[in-house]
């Protein structure tokens, strides 16, 4: 095509450079509008990069405020230097003729303009995007949920897939005759077992004795102190002892698994893994599961002998009922399967705690603030997940009369 040549009948080049940055009016931006041919024709020329577009933004403004009829063709020919930020302010130009029905076609493009003019091209979608009217606040209430079910889902599929990947990987070593690192195993013990006995302990014994200390203040307007120790038993061996000790775990133990692995995924030790021929799942989750496993039933007993602890102690000093009298009704209050009731649900909490862990671990990508975010996900979620299962044991129990 035969590009007319352009008459600058208006030129639109305004504002003066800052003090000690003068420029000449040859490199100067400026812009030239005539009609040609029916078409509107918008002539560039001078220099545009970032120190020099703020002397036509406001005119280019004004040409995109204005109503496009028929073709436009931008025509940069004139042009001598353009960095990203006047190739910006060009589509940001021809993108408002376009929503406006125009076609526009820019004309006199040089190579280096052929390159930058693509680049900034999809920047121009994320101003649209935020300018767009919000939607209904019940659409947004929807979407979020949906978001949620989706996001849900895809760490279900997630978890089930390290659970698998963990359990293959020890079926594979026992199969060629590698037995399964015991040393790992212990370690991890010890660090989530043994190390969290202290704050169990603590913790169970407040909460036992404040259970106690309740009870007996309600229980003593009907004459019925002594069911204070049916009470606690029941209470502390059934939900308080795991669920506490559970909730104790996904803070202190499984953030530390969320903060170790995905530290690792930072620093590209788990592709390290990969690349020597080691399974990441079976190296850095598998001991850790096996170790939730192994620790937090142990520490539900200690969790329950504490809570029963605090419960005597109160027992004893607020109404009056001797230890041995609180043991004695403990006998006729409590049997094996109000025991057990608490002891089945930890080693699942346990798998739970440990796959939410592992799998938030694992989405931490190669930032500070997506490591930090992964751990705070990671209790809340385990958290939420160990009280749901509770809930489901509960009502399991119910069922079946146990």
């Amino acid at each position: 095509m035969n590009r007319p040549m352009l008459s600058k009948e208006r030129t639109e080049a305004s504002g003066d450079e800052p003090a000690g940055r003068a420029r000449s009016p040859a490199t100067a931006p400026a812009i030239a509008v005539r009609e040609e041919a029916g078409r509107a024709v918008v002539a560039l020329s001078g220099v545009w990069n970032t120190r020099s577009v703020h002397l036509v933004d406001k005119d280019v403004r004004a040409l995109e405020a204005q109503a496009a009829a028929g073709d436009t063709v931008i025509d940069i020919s004139a042009v001598s230097r353009m960095d990203t930020a006047g190739a910006w302010l060009i589509e940001r130009l021809a993108a408002a003729r376009r929503a406006a029905g125009a076609t526009v076609e820019i004309a006199g493009a040089s190579a280096a303009a052929q390159i930058l003019l693509p680049a900034v091209r999809p920047a121009l979608e994320q101003p649209g995007a935020a300018r767009e009217k919000p939607p209904f606040i019940v659409l947004r209430w929807l979407e979020s949920i949906g978001r949620a079910t989706e996001g849900a889902w895809r760490d279900f599929l997630y978890g089930m897939d390290i659970l698998g990947a963990a359990i293959r990987g020890a079926q594979m070593k026992l199969g060629r005759g590698h037995a399964v690192n015991p040393a790992a195993i212990f370690h991890q013990i010890d660090r989530m077992g043994v190390g969290a006995i202290p704050v169990v302990v603590l913790i169970s014994a407040i909460v036992g004795a404040i259970v106690a200390q309740q009870g007996a203040y309600q229980l003593r307007w009907f004459g019925a102190e002594i069911f204070i120790v049916d009470l606690v038993g029941i209470l502390s061996l059934r939900e308080l002892g795991v669920l506490l000790t559970a909730i104790m775990v996904a803070g202190r133990s499984g953030s530390a698994i969320t903060a170790e692995i995905g530290s690792m995924k930072m620093r590209e030790e788990i592709d390290a893994l990969k690349v020597i021929g080691l399974n990441p799942v079976g190296v850095l989750v598998f001991p850790r599961l096996v170790a939730l496993v192994v620790a937090v039933p142990c520490l539900t007993v200690i969790a329950d002998a504490a809570a029963l602890g605090g419960g005597m102690v109160v027992c004893w000093v607020y109404s009056g009922i001797a230890p041995e009298t609180f043991i004695d009704r403990l006998h006729a209050g409590i049997d094996l399967s109000t025991i057990f009731a608490g002891l089945i649900k930890a080693p699942f909490m346990a798998i739970v705690i440990g796959i939410v862990a592992s799998v938030e671990g694992m989405k931490v990508s190669g930032s500070a603030e997506s490591l930090g975010r992964h751990v705070t996900a990671s209790v809340v979620k385990s958290i939420f997940v160990v009280i749901v299962l509770d809930g489901l044991f509960a009502m399991f129990y119910v069922a079946i009369d146990f």
